[in-house]
């Protein structure tokens, strides 16, 4: 076994972290060809990425352990010699909790937590955790604590001691819960039930403010990307904005939304939307739809990825997999933009290698290669969303009366100003770029208005 967080118990360490979990992780990967689900990922990589899981919500990891799993047992996950042996560093380390890095069954972990005598979660329970520390809004709240009832309810028949775990009605670490499983199983369907119509309510209203912005010409432009990419980032960088970009997983987990500029002082709106993650626990999928459809909705989707990343591929391939999940198409060029970020964590030699790789590629799959941090590339992204966007748009010239102060206002308000000039004689001549669902509307009012070919720079 490895250690990186100390294991002798009286370092500073302890005493920074005496009231946090005492937490051992496992990373149970299949080896051989049974590993073929994951295999782009290295093990190392894997287990580095459950423990960060952990840092996330101040477990203190005393030691991350990777077992090479020939077959999964079904009482246990493991097998008995391995049960054992992490049951003996359980008491050794005075481990809290077990942090599995996989999907068990209520069985199985039931039986886990006898053999180790201390509590036991899966990856699922983890990132159900985060998602309960990280939700701000009454919209987010909702959300997880609905997909955590969910994975409770599904545990309640055989799992009798997770009851004594719940916090407020979900979380898995602490916390007294009921003592009847057949009220709480009952307690817990009506309390579902309830967030669901709550939730109902939140979709009918999001899909009124998205009719709203229809109404206003302003496209709208969603950031998606595997958690700690750098999505928020890049966000506060386009919009100048404040929004929680700590380097964490799952940092931003409410949805928010901004104006961006563009170029030519057009606009978008820019939102800022949840990390994905592997394995990402399908009641959190459902959970999360209604967030998600400004996604699904979007005009232009930036895939943001980690480019320093050495699991930048399998992260993409995880990504790409909730979108289709999502019903988005995840191979259509014309919407859908990767930026390739932190480019200033690469050398030299790595960085041109990838600038190499990204100009190699056609120009409707050219990807944009930024750093959020330092602002590299930020221009060429925007005028690369300002090029998507123009793509099913058309530009035309207007002649305006200059009496005609309410056609002007009318334009500002159903098009894109590209540019204007007063004349001498007080003629206002507009360039105006029309989205497709607005252009019959725009051709009725001015039908004098004609089509330009070359937009103004």
């Amino acid at each position: 076994m490895k250690s990186k967080h100390g294991d002798d118990g009286t370092d500073a360490v302890e005493q920074t972290a005496a009231e946090a979990t005492r937490t051992l992780v496992v990373g149970p990967y299949p080896s051989g060809r049974g590993a073929a689900a994951r295999e782009a990922r290295s093990p190392e990589a894997r287990i580095g990425e459950a423990v960060a899981l952990g840092d996330a919500i101040d477990l203190d990891v005393r030691r991350d352990v990777v077992v090479n799993l020939g077959t999964v047992r079904p009482s246990t996950y493991l097998g008995k010699g391995k049960v054992e042996e992490l049951a003996e560093a359980c008491e050794e380390l005075d481990i809290g909790l077990v942090v599995m890095d996989c999907a068990l069954s209520p069985v199985q972990q039931r039986n886990l937590e006898k053999a180790f005598g201390t509590k036991v979660i899966d990856r699922t329970g983890l990132i159900l955790e985060i998602f309960g520390r990280r939700a701000r809004t009454k919209e987010g709240t909702l959300q997880v604590e609905l997909a955590h009832l969910a994975y409770q309810k599904s545990r309640l028949v055989r799992s009798w001691t997770h009851l004594e775990r719940q916090r407020g009605g979900f979380g898995f670490l602490g916390g007294p819960g009921e003592t009847q499983i057949e009220t709480d199983r009952r307690l817990i369907e009506e309390r579902m039930a309830r967030i669901e119509r709550d939730l109902e309510h939140v979709k009918q209203t999001r899909a009124t403010n998205r009719k709203t912005r229809v109404d206003v010409p302003f496209p709208t432009v969603a950031l998606v990307g595997y958690t700690n990419a750098g999505k928020s980032t890049l966000f506060n960088r386009l919009t100048k904005a404040a929004v929680l970009a700590d380097d964490m997983v799952f940092a931003t987990l409410d949805p928010t939304l901004r104006v961006l500029k563009l170029p030519h002082r057009g606009k978008v709106i820019l939102s800022d939307t949840v990390g994905f993650i592997s394995d990402l626990p399908t009641m959190l999928v459902s959970a999360f739809r209604a967030t998600l459809e400004e996604v699904v909705s979007a005009d232009v989707i930036l895939h943001v990825r980690d480019v320093a990343h050495e699991d930048t591929q399998a992260q993409s391939a995880d990504v790409l997999a909730i979108l289709r999940e999502l019903g988005v198409d995840a191979d259509d060029r014309e919407r859908v933009i990767e930026v390739w970020n932190k480019a200033d964590l690469l050398d030299e030699d790595r960085l041109a290698a990838t600038l190499d790789a990204a100009a190699h590629k056609r120009a409707d799959e050219r990807p944009a290669v930024v750093s959020a941090l330092t602002g590299q590339g930020v221009d060429d992204l925007l005028a690369t969303i300002e090029r998507r966007l123009a793509t099913h748009a058309t530009s035309l010239n207007v002649d305006l009366d200059p009496s005609d102060g309410r056609g002007l206002n009318w334009l500002y308000e159903t098009t894109e100003i590209l540019a204007r000039q007063d004349g001498e004689d007080g003629t206002i001549h507009l360039t105006v770029r029309v989205a497709p669902e607005r252009m019959e509307r725009v051709q009725n009012r001015f039908p004098q208005a004609e089509r330009v070919l070359v937009e103004p720079d």
